[in-house]
């Protein structure tokens, strides 16, 4: 399946134009509401080690030519298909506007090296909601991310708030960072909440699911209550593992 030129174009601009400010491994600023902009890349069979080695050959050029934006990779780890994210954040759209002579010197090396190994992209801005998102920093080598696709936004959100709160009630943190989709395709999703792990092993780890916990602090029948007007918002609800990809992402530390 081959890219049109439009949207050759716009995988271009989007490897070029990263912004700065990206959501990095060990800090996260959830107090501040901020655009997070990612681009899901899915990867021709077979082609995974090429795109990758792609992604490296634009990041040294990238380096070189003194290029300050950052970046970072995620490969998804279940699913249909090789999928990768790349995820950045603004603070606001204006950021969009700017240029990068970085991006610019190294463009060609989109085209010959990333290009001709993606099958398809799907471009995706969200809000972040710092409300209900954890307010201390994690370590973010792997990420688990819940989608919802919502019928009623205010009982969604009112629920998502009282379970946040009473999750922070009990571990003294909310548990992850919740985000509102910034229009897309019929198939987007309205929000997601992306919960982090230091690594696969952390996954291991036995604790209290959601639910469990909202029956420890109210009892059976006010958490059946809450489970059944949750569900009755959400219309579609799925989830993706994703691991941090160090090598092909450019987020150093303050």
């Amino acid at each position: 399946m081959k890219l049109s030129k439009q949207k050759m174009i716009r995988v271009t601009l989007t490897l070029m134009f990263l912004t700065a400010a990206l959501i990095s491994a060990n800090v996260v600023q959830a107090q501040e509401r901020f655009i997070l902009s990612t681009t899901e890349f899915t990867i021709k069979t077979g082609h995974e080690r090429l795109f990758e080695n792609g992604i490296k050959a634009w990041k040294s050029c990238y380096l070189e030519n003194e290029g300050e934006w950052t970046w970072t990779i995620w490969k998804r780890y279940n699913g249909e298909g090789s999928v990768y994210v790349i995820s950045s954040r603004m603070n606001n759209w204006a950021e969009l506007d700017e240029s990068d002579e970085a991006g610019k010197a190294c463009r060609q090396i989109v085209v010959d090296q990333i290009i001709p190994h993606i099958e398809n992209t799907v471009d995706m801005f969200s809000w972040s909601m710092p409300d209900l998102s954890k307010t201390t920093a994690s370590e973010m080598g792997v990420i688990w991310v819940t989608f919802f696709q919502v019928e009623n936004g205010a009982i969604f959100n009112e629920t998502v708030k009282e379970i946040s709160d009473l999750i922070a009630e009990a571990e003294g943190d909310k548990r992850g960072y919740w985000y509102n989709v910034n229009g897309g395709g019929t198939d987007s999703p309205d929000y997601f909440v992306s919960t982090p792990f230091k690594n696969f092993a952390a996954l291991d780890v036995e604790r209290d699911g959601v639910w469990k916990m909202v029956e420890n602090a109210k009892g059976k029948d006010a958490t059946e209550k809450m489970r059944t007007k949750f569900r009755g918002a959400v219309s579609e609800m799925w989830s993706y593992m994703y691991k941090m990809m160090g090598d092909l992402s450019h987020n150093p530390e303050d």
